[in-house]
């Protein structure tokens, strides 16, 4: 009984560790709403957390496309931070309505001051405005994030597995959304007992996204620790 007890706790303890690394692989660059219509002038918050637990970030760039170029960007006064809008030629002129655009803003910077750095578990929020929403599928806002020890983080990958994927603004085509295609994996018997449920729960969130990977391994830890937790504290039979 002690055996089994101290194999399920190391078992309880792994779970738990593994629960740790899909978590903080949620911290990406994102933006908020991810959805937006033709034509319109859209108000976005561009989400940007702290991933390192010794630097702290102090600069962040957020890249505008170039062959559909928002002709009015704007961004809202975030205490602490300096925020410069870049504005370049464009690699070739581009029709809006009845004019021709050659120049537009291609990027927004944003830079600490002094003392208010984002440290661990700290997380940015950069409000901006951009529009006449191009009608297209979809528009990518690439992004840098700089940490204080010069390291540039580059937020650009467009697969759907990226390592580091780019913010996405949905204009025509449906946002992605994985959480739904993670939930529409999970093809478990629902005649199993309730711990092969929470394993099957883990294996098919393995395949998904960081949260319902996460969410998966928490249920089996729960599991496990209910399963000790019965086996630990039961008291003998009597004879």
């Amino acid at each position: 009984m002690k055996n089994f007890t101290k194999a399920a706790l190391a078992l309880s303890a792994g779970a738990a560790l593994a629960i740790a690394a899909p978590l903080a692989a949620m911290a990406h660059v994102t933006i908020d709403p991810g959805q937006a219509d033709p034509g319109d002038y859209a108000l976005i918050t561009v989400k940007v957390p702290n991933e390192s637990e010794t630097e702290k970030t102090n600069r962040v760039e957020l890249f505008l496309p170039t062959d559909t170029p928002f002709t009015s960007v704007r961004f809202v006064p975030v205490a602490g931070w300096d925020a410069q809008l870049v504005h370049s030629e464009l690699p070739e002129p581009v029709m809006i309505g009845e004019s021709e655009i050659t120049e537009a803003v291609t990027s927004i910077v944003w830079t600490a001051q002094a003392g208010s750095e984002l440290g661990d578990g700290g997380l940015l929020l950069l409000p901006v405005s951009l529009g006449p929403v191009p009608d297209v599928g979809s528009v990518v806002l690439a992004a840098d994030q700089t940490y204080t020890d010069g390291s540039v983080v580059s937020w650009n990958g467009v697969e759907e597995d990226a390592e580091k994927p780019a913010p996405i603004l949905y204009v025509n085509d449906e946002a992605v959304d994985h959480h739904d295609a993670a939930a529409d994996s999970d093809t478990g018997d629902h005649d199993a007992d309730e711990t092969d449920e929470q394993m099957h729960s883990a294996e098919s969130a393995s395949s998904g996204d960081p949260v319902a990977r996460g969410l998966g391994i928490a249920g089996l830890v729960a599991g496990l620790a209910g399963l000790v937790a019965a086996f630990a504290f039961r008291r003998p039979t009597a004879k």
